[in-house]
């Protein structure tokens, strides 16, 4: 929870600023790659030396980004290092994401079945549940197949469970009470 509310200023100013240059998708570009970056061993170890100022920080990341990243993003990294805040990177990602999918009034569904969904299986999912939800879908999907049969489908909070493992457990349920 912390490191949510330490974020969410970043990520704020990060899609505010990208919103108003219509840089939406090129920032969440550059944040997942500068994050994905920060995660590695490696450069954990470096950046956690105490005697690296924030800049040093920064232009570490920045040159293992190469030419990946513009001068904006460069910009908001100094920020970021200056304040010793770039181990917040992972959860600025999540909350742009959020801040950019509520933007573009889209979300993303994450459908489990227990064989793989045809085209057509899936182009008739997100249409339910782009009309449900009220806005466009996202489908990620995968392959579960202790589910037996059927899918389960998370949207943010809303889960519909329809496989064939919960009628089932629900069956058992009802026979034993």
């Amino acid at each position: 929870m912390e490191l949510t509310t330490c974020a969410r200023p970043y990520a704020k100013a990060a899609f505010e600023y990208a919103r108003n240059e219509s840089l939406l998708a090129r920032w969440s570009e550059m944040l997942s790659l500068s994050a994905s970056v920060t995660a590695y061993q490696k450069v954990v170890d470096m950046l956690s030396n105490p005697q690296l100022s924030g800049a040093q920080q920064a232009d570490i990341i920045i040159g293992l980004c190469q030419d990946s990243l513009d001068k904006s993003f460069e910009n908001y990294l100094r920020v970021l290092s200056e304040h010793r805040r770039l181990e917040l990177l992972p959860e600025i990602v999540v909350l742009y994401a959020q801040l950019r999918a509520e933007e573009e009034r889209s979300q993303k569904v994450f459908v489990t079945s227990a064989y793989p969904l045809s085209q057509a299986q899936q182009d008739k999912l997100a249409e339910k549940m782009a009309a449900r939800l009220g806005r466009s879908v996202q489908l990620e999907t995968e392959i579960d197949s202790k589910i037996i049969g059927g899918v389960i489908v998370k949207a943010g909070d809303m889960v519909i469970d329809g496989s064939l493992r919960a009628r089932l457990n629900k069956l058992a349920d009802a026979m034993i009470s």
